[in-house]
């Protein structure tokens, strides 16, 4: 992890991140902090925070952006390669602790890729 600067807005944010287990989308970033931070703050810190290793992103079936936290990811590496889950009936949206091969392909060379399982979590399932 990066050196990160202490201000309050990356506190307010960080905060979220430590309450909520789940992944959290930057809509719902935006109304819990409305009234505490500025939504290009927000949008300007959630990047800070993905180049020094700290959250993770990826986009929802709808095409909104969630974040997680990252997992032993430094400013330079990040090693949170790993699909994520959305439950289509309550929205959840939790990362997965599975291992997928991405297949190597002829004349390309693979920096990135995003896996997203859509489907029911146990909760709704059940």
């Amino acid at each position: 992890m990066g050196i990160i600067r202490k201000t309050v807005s990356i506190d307010l944010l960080l905060n979220e991140f430590e309450q909520e287990s789940n992944a959290i989308s930057t809509v719902d970033l935006i109304k819990r902090l409305d009234k505490q931070i500025n939504k290009t703050t927000i949008y300007r810190v959630l990047d800070k925070l993905e180049d020094d290793g700290v959250l993770h992103s990826f986009l929802g079936f709808d095409g909104v952006k969630w974040y997680a936290k990252c997992k032993g990811c430094t400013k330079s590496v990040h090693k949170d390669f790993h699909p994520h889950f959305q439950c289509l009936s309550c929205g959840t949206v939790d990362c997965l602790n599975i291992h997928v091969n991405i297949p190597e392909i002829p004349n390309r060379e693979v920096l990135f890729s995003q896996l997203l399982i859509q489907g029911k979590c146990e909760a709704c399932a059940a």
